[in-house]
């Protein structure tokens, strides 16, 4: 379904998830934040069954949704507001093929909805209650950006720490014995960095520029989209690959050694979060080691 994180709004749990790199919060969680009203279901159902409710629902799946049934959206939208008029999330996702709102069960289980129409519902529930969940929702982002922002930073220095200690080992003792032109030195660099792309990611670089076209358009490459342990790893392995070439131990042999050693170091570090012993003060970042 998603990664879960949790909104906590005037002392009360909500939930909140991440599909598709969009976010959905609880509506049951927030009517029982709200009143501490067991009864979210029927309140949930009131909600739905009011005709502007059907309207800004419908409005935002036919933005947001390809798929979404405008026919049986229109039928929803002339039965709205009669006394007879009932409707349910299940009925109405399974009814129209929305995506807004996703009814999940089990232990966790409740009535979820796009941030945008959990708003909208918050609004309905009490404008002053909305505020509270948008201020929390919007401190729960900011944390996330900060993390993810300093996760880079990181990245950054790991990529460039020990680039130019194996690309002079590549330069000093294997260019001047393949005979390469200057021009085709190039290929000895990209030879090698493939080397440890492989070893680490299981590919080449462009066996990865072929499988993500999209992200290739957008600038970036496969170290980019590395986590911190792997290019902890691929530091460590850059600098243990330089020392093998002055070693002058032989292509093959160099790639069984590295496989062993970034084996035994993923069993490690996939145990560590990485982030957790990195420390932002100012505008410095300092690692702990």
């Amino acid at each position: 379904m998603g990664k879960t994180n949790k909104l906590l709004v005037q002392g009360h749990e909500i939930s909140l998830i991440n599909i598709k790199e969009e976010d959905y919060i609880c509506l049951t969680d927030m009517v029982k934040a709200k009143d501490g009203d067991v009864r979210a279901n029927i309140i949930i159902q009131n909600w739905m069954r009011n005709r502007n409710t059907i309207e800004f629902l419908g409005i935002w799946e036919q933005l947001y949704n390809s798929k979404f049934k405008g026919i049986e959206f229109d039928a929803f939208k002339k039965e709205a507001g009669l006394n007879t008029f009932v409707l349910t999330p299940k009925k109405w996702i399974e009814t129209t093929n929305a995506i807004g709102i996703i009814s999940k069960s089990g232990n966790k289980g409740g009535t979820y909805a796009h941030k945008d129409i959990a708003f909208e519902f918050g609004s309905w529930l009490s404008p002053v209650f909305k505020l509270y969940v948008i201020k929390e929702y919007q401190r729960l982002k900011e944390i996330e950006n900060n993390q993810y922002g300093l996760e880079w930073n990181v990245k950054r220095i790991l990529s460039k720490t020990n680039y130019q200690i194996h690309t002079d080992a590549i330069k000093n003792y294997i260019v001047p014995k393949a005979g390469y032109t200057q021009a085709k030195e190039w290929l000895l660099y990209a030879d090698e960095a493939d080397l440890l792309n492989i070893v680490v990611f299981g590919c080449t670089a462009k066996q990865w520029r072929d499988a993500n076209h999209e992200r290739v358009l957008k600038g970036e490459n496969i170290r980019d989209m590395a986590s911190i342990n792997e290019l902890t790893i691929l530091l460590n392995i850059e600098s243990i690959n330089s020392l093998l070439i002055k070693s002058n131990i032989s292509k093959k042999e160099r790639y069984k050694m590295l496989s062993d050693i970034v084996k035994d170091q993923k069993q490690i570090l996939d145990n560590v979060d990485f982030i957790k012993s990195v420390k932002k003060e100012t505008d410095t970042t300092y690692l702990e080691f």
